[in-house]
C-alpha cells in the first residue's frame, strides 16, 4: 500500500489562519506535527477530519495562566484545554513553587493559597515536591505529558524569599548581595527554558493569612538587577500586575526597566471602578513608549473580571452571618436543607451584618452589581438583570432573591459580581482596550482562583460574544479575534514557531462549529488532590483540537493524546518564514 502523503489533512475548512486576512477555503496537510501543505486538493492523509462548513484556526495561546502546580500532577489541563488552547504560559503574577528550600513549602503553598484561592490541602498532597531549584522545577515539569503545550516564567515572590529568607518574605529592602543572587539565579533560569520572569504589585496579593505578597514593595533597584540578569542571558519576557497607585511613576519605572534590559513587558490592565478612566491614561502611556521602539504590552480581558457566589464556593453573600457559619460545615445537601427550613431562613434574613475586609464588605452584598449566572452565561448583563432590579420587580428583598437562586439546581446555583472591566455596565472598555494596537488577550487565570473565578474560558468567550453575539454595541470581525489570542499572543512571549496557519509551523490547530460554538454555565468537579473542588466550564462546538499534529479533543472529549509538551525558551520561527 503506497504511504499516505500526510498523516493528517483537515479538509475543506474555512481557515481563519492568525495573520488577519479574511477566511479562505482550503486543506490543511499535516506531516510530523507541523503544517506541511495548505491548498485545495491536497492528497489524502492517514487520518482526515472534514471540516466542511466548519470554521479551522490556530490553537489559541493563553498567555496568562496558574498551572504551576496543576502541570505537576495532572496530564489534562483543563479547563484551557476546553477552549481551544494549545499552549498555556503559567507563572504568572510572581507567585510559583520555584525555585524553593524545603523549609519553605508551605510559606509558597500559603501565598498561592491566597493570591490563587486554591486551597492549602489541595497543595499539600499535590505537589511532589521533586525539586529546589528552578531548572529542576523545569525538569520535574519536563518529564510529564500534557493535552497542551506548558511554559513557565520565573516567579518573583519565590524567588525573592529563596535568596532573602523571612526578610524577603517581610518585604524587606533588598541589599546589593541579595539583588546580584537574584540577577544570577534569573539568568540560570532564563538559560535552563524560563519564558520569562514575573512579579506582582498589587494589594490584592496576599497570603492565606492576609499578609502582603513578598514583592509588593520590591525597589526599582532589585527589579532591575532582576531585568538585568534576563539580559545577561539574551532571553525572557517580563510580566507585571501594579494597583498602579501612582499611575505616571509606576508606568515610568516599568519603561525604565524595558530600556535597562532591552527585554520585552506586559502588564495587566483592566479598568477599575476606583478609577474608570485609569486604564485611559496607562494606554496613552503606552502608545508612547511603544512610539519609542519599546517592546511593552498590556494584558487585557475581553470580558468583566467576576467572581462566583454559591453555597459550593468559596463565598457567598451570607458568609459571614453567624447564622450562616453555624451550618458552614455541613455538607451541601444538608445546608440546603437548613436553608429551605422557614424558620432557619428567616433567623439568616433577619441578621444584621457588617462584612469585614475591603473585598467582603464592597462585594457580597452588592446587589445593584450582581447577577444571577445561567445556563448560558450573559457576560454583558444590563441593569435591569441585577439583583436588586430583580428582587424588586418581584416584590422581594435582595438578599431573599439571591438565597432563592443558591438553592436552584440542588443548592448549585450561583451569582456573578464583576468587578473590573465593568464600572459603567458595559463592557465599551473592553472594546477599546482589545482593539488597541499595543494590548493582547490575556489575564485568564487558568488553573487558579478554583473557588471563586472561572475565566479559563476567555478564549470561547472572546469569540462568540465578540464576534457573534453582541448587541450592546459594535463586535469585532473573527480573523481579528483569531488573530489576537494567537499570533499576537504567541509573539508577545516569543513563541514564534506557532499562532499561525502557515507552512512549517506546528500543526496546532482548532476545528469549530462557529455557529454552534456555546459557552455553558460554571459548574463545580471535585477532581483536585485530596478532593478538593474547583471551578469549571466546559463549551459546545469545538469538533477537534489537535497538538503538534494530534486529535487530542473530538466533540470536547479528550482522545487520550498527550502530545503537549514543557516549552523552554522562546522558539524562532522557521528559516522558510523568517525570510518572508
Amino acid at each position: 500500500m503506497a504511504e499516505r502523503a500526510f498523516d493528517l489533512v483537515i479538509r475543506g475548512g474555512s481557515v481563519v489562519d492568525g495573520s488577519g486576512v479574511p477566511a479562505f477555503i482550503a486543506d490543511i496537510g499535516v506531516r510530523n506535527g507541523l503544517i506541511a501543505a495548505i491548498g485545495p486538493n491536497l492528497p489524502s492523509g492517514t487520518e482526515e477530519i472534514d471540516a466542511a462548513g466548519r470554521v479551522v484556526t490556530p490553537g489559541f495561546v493563553d498567555i496568562h495562566t496558574h498551572y504551576d502546580g496543576q502541570a505537576t500532577w495532572d496530564e489534562r489541563l483543563q479547563p484551557s484545554s476546553w477552549h481551544g488552547v494549545t499552549t498555556a504560559v503559567m507563572g504568572n503574577c510572581g507567585v510559583g513553587f520555584a525555585p524553593c528550600r524545603p523549609e519553605d513549602h508551605d510559606r509558597l503553598i500559603r501565598l498561592m493559597e491566597g493570591v490563587e484561592d486554591i486551597p492549602f490541602p489541595v497543595l499539600t498532597e499535590g505537589l511532589p515536591w521533586t525539586w529546589e531549584s528552578f531548572p529542576q522545577y523545569l525538569d520535574a515539569v519536563g518529564q510529564r505529558r500534557f493535552d497542551i503545550d506548558i511554559a513557565a516564567q520565573l516567579p518573583h515572590a519565590a524567588l525573592r524569599v529563596y535568596v532573602m529568607g523571612e526578610r524577603g518574605a517581610n518585604r524587606e529592602a533588598a541589599t546589593e548581595a541579595d539583588i546580584a543572587a537574584m540577577a544570577a539565579i534569573a539568568k540560570s533560569a532564563m538559560e535552563a527554558g524560563a519564558l520569562g520572569f514575573s512579579t506582582s504589585r498589587t494589594l490584592n496579593h496576599r497570603t492565606s493569612d492576609g499578609q502582603p505578597t513578598p514583592t509588593l514593595t520590591a525597589g526599582e533597584d532589585e527589579l532591575t538587577g532582576i531585568a538585568l540578569g534576563m539580559k545577561a542571558a539574551g532571553k525572557g519576557v517580563l510580566q507585571l500586575v501594579s494597583d498602579f497607585q501612582n499611575p505616571a511613576e509606576e508606568f515610568a519605572m516599568f519603561r525604565r526597566l524595558v530600556e535597562a534590559s532591552g527585554r520585552p513587558l506586559s502588564f495587566t490592565l483592566a479598568q477599575s471602578a476606583r478609577g474608570k478612566d485609569g486604564w485611559k491614561l496607562l494606554l496613552g502611556a503606552l502608545e508612547a513608549a511603544v512610539d519609542d521602539g519599546l517592546p511593552m504590552k498590556a494584558q487585557v480581558a475581553g470580558r468583566p473580571v467576576g467572581v462566583l457566589f454559591g453555597l459550593e464556593l468559596t463565598l457567598n453573600p451570607f458568609s459571614q452571618h453567624a447564622t450562616y457559619k453555624e451550618i458552614a460545615h455541613l455538607p451541601l445537601a444538608e445546608r440546603v436543607a437548613h436553608l429551605s427550613d422557614p424558620a432557619f431562613r428567616a433567623r439568616l434574613l433577619n441578621e444584621v451584618v457588617d462584612p469585614k475586609g475591603p473585598f467582603a464588605g464592597s462585594a457580597l452584598r452588592a446587589w445593584d452589581n450582581m447577577f444571577l449566572m445561567s445556563e448560558q452565561p450573559d457576560y454583558e448583563p444590563t441593569e435591569d438583570d441585577t439583583v436588586k432590579a430583580l428582587a424588586a420587580g418581584r416584590g422581594l428583598w435582595p438578599d431573599e432573591m439571591a438565597l432563592d437562586h443558591m438553592l436552584s439546581n440542588g443548592g448549585r446555583g450561583m451569582l456573578y459580581h464583576p468587578f473590573l472591566n465593568y464600572a459603567d455596565g458595559s463592557l465599551d472598555p473592553s472594546f477599546a482596550m482589545l482593539s488597541h494596537r499595543d494590548t493582547v488577550p490575556g489575564l485568564s487565570d487558568g488553573g487558579a482562583h478554583v473557588g471563586m473565578i472561572c475565566d479559563g474560558s476567555f478564549p470561547t468567550s472572546n469569540i462568540t460574544h465578540w464576534t457573534r453575539d453582541r448587541t450592546r454595541g459594535p463586535k469585532l470581525g473573527l480573523e481579528a479575534v483569531i488573530r489576537m489570542q494567537t499570533r499576537d499572543t504567541a509573539e508577545a512571549v516569543g513563541l514564534l514557531d506557532r499562532g499561525q496557519i502557515a507552512v512549517g509551523l506546528r500543526a496546532d490547530l482548532n476545528v469549530i462549529d462557529y455557529d454552534g460554538l456555546t459557552l455553558h454555565a460554571p459548574s463545580v468537579a471535585y477532581d483536585l488532590p485530596a478532593g478538593g473542588r474547583r471551578l469549571v466550564q466546559r463549551a459546545d462546538g469545538y469538533v477537534a483540537t489537535i497538538v503538534a499534529g494530534e486529535i487530542t479533543y473530538r466533540d470536547g472529549e479528550p482522545t487520550g493524546a498527550l502530545p503537549g509538551r514543557l516549552v523552554r525558551g522562546a522558539r524562532a520561527a522557521p528559516v522558510a518564514m523568517a525570510a518572508e
